[in-house]
């Protein structure tokens, strides 16, 4: 059975790969549409949003927590369109 995360470590775990995806290697062969290069950063931020995702729904979730966890969906959003344009 999983382990299970606290919601503040998701949150953490969701910014690091979204700096993760800021932080791929444009690849010199085909640049920034390297089919490679895409799914690497559109991976990076499904993990991302999978790890926040459900937190907003448990009912141990604060107003703050909420809040954050729509802040970090907007920066992976944000994120999308400046990776890849």
């Amino acid at each position: 059975m999983a382990k299970l995360i606290p919601a503040s470590e998701r949150i953490i775990r969701a910014k690091k790969f979204i700096q993760e995806a800021r932080e791929l290697p444009i690849p010199a062969e085909g640049g920034r549409y390297n089919f490679s290069y895409v799914a690497g950063v559109r991976d990076l931020l499904r993990q991302a949003r999978d790890m926040v995702k459900f937190i907003s729904m448990t009912p141990s979730a604060t107003a703050d927590m909420k809040a954050e966890v729509k802040k970090v969906i907007e920066e992976i959003e944000r994120a999308n369109t400046e990776i890849l344009g």
